[in-house]
């Protein structure tokens, strides 16, 4: 298996996280991870909004996967 080259401080990242105790290691990596989920959430969240506000100016139309084949057709 091939290890990618890690750049320096991300490398001292890692041997950071590998000094702490085994219960904290998995803690940090639930902080993480529901970091990560909550920062996505908001992403999402922003998506959402934009769309709206395109539709609201009519940039965005609905429809079903049917009407779209027919408006490519025509």
């Amino acid at each position: 298996m091939s290890k990618k080259k890690v750049p320096p401080r991300f490398q001292e990242v890692i041997e950071t996280v590998e000094a702490l105790p085994l219960d904290d290691q998995f803690l940090l990596i639930e902080i993480i991870r529901q970091r990560l989920i909550q920062d996505r959430r908001a992403e999402l969240a922003a998506q959402i909004a934009e769309t709206r506000s395109a539709y609201q100016r009519g940039e965005v139309r609905r429809g079903t996967a049917a009407d779209l084949m027919k408006e490519l057709v025509e």
